[in-house]
């Protein structure tokens, strides 16, 4: 049982020193989803697990869609896995996979007389298969672009852009 303790100590302290020795990062973006058509904002995070490997949660809202009588809107979570091939003073470029939650809510008018106005929303899970970069421009925060490709019930490309903070 100590031998145990021991492992998972030394295990806990590596991941706590790996940490300390990269940069936690928080910021936002703007994206865009090919297969809704519509603009989305989102907050990201970023926090160092060893070297080159990172975990990349965000959350993305996009914008309602309207269309006659029928409201759309979307939201995403995502869990993702950075891994940097290349991370010099200038340019990080890394690959990314992870899981990815989407809901929709679709929200059709009442017409009058009882008819219409309901709604329904559904929610899937699925995969992320991307890469990113992020730009080093010598300040406490850098500019980042990154394109993925959600596979699931709702599969779109979905290319993001802006910034994270050094924290």
């Amino acid at each position: 049982m100590n031998k145990i303790i021991v492992a998972v100590s030394f295990v806990a302290f590596s991941l706590f020193s790996a940490n300390a020795q990269e940069d936690t990062r928080m910021g936002g973006f703007i994206g865009y989803g090919s297969e809704i058509k519509t603009v989305g904002f989102g907050l990201n995070a970023e926090f160092p697990l060893i070297e080159n490997l990172t975990i990349a949660p965000s959350f993305t809202y996009y914008l309602p869609k309207d269309e006659d009588i029928v409201k759309t809107t979307i939201f995403e979570i995502n869990g993702n896995a950075n891994y940097y091939f290349m991370n010099d003073d200038s340019i990080g470029f890394y690959g990314l996979a992870g899981i990815n939650y989407t809901s929709v809510k679709v929200e059709v008018e009442d017409f009058g007389f009882g008819i219409g106005g309901a709604s329904a929303s559904e929610g899937k899970i699925g995969l992320n298969l991307g890469a990113g970069a992020n730009f080093n421009i010598g300040k406490n925060w850098m500019p980042f672009a990154e394109v993925k490709y959600v596979v699931s019930d709702y599969d779109q490309v979905v290319l993001l852009a802006g910034v994270k903070f050094n924290l």
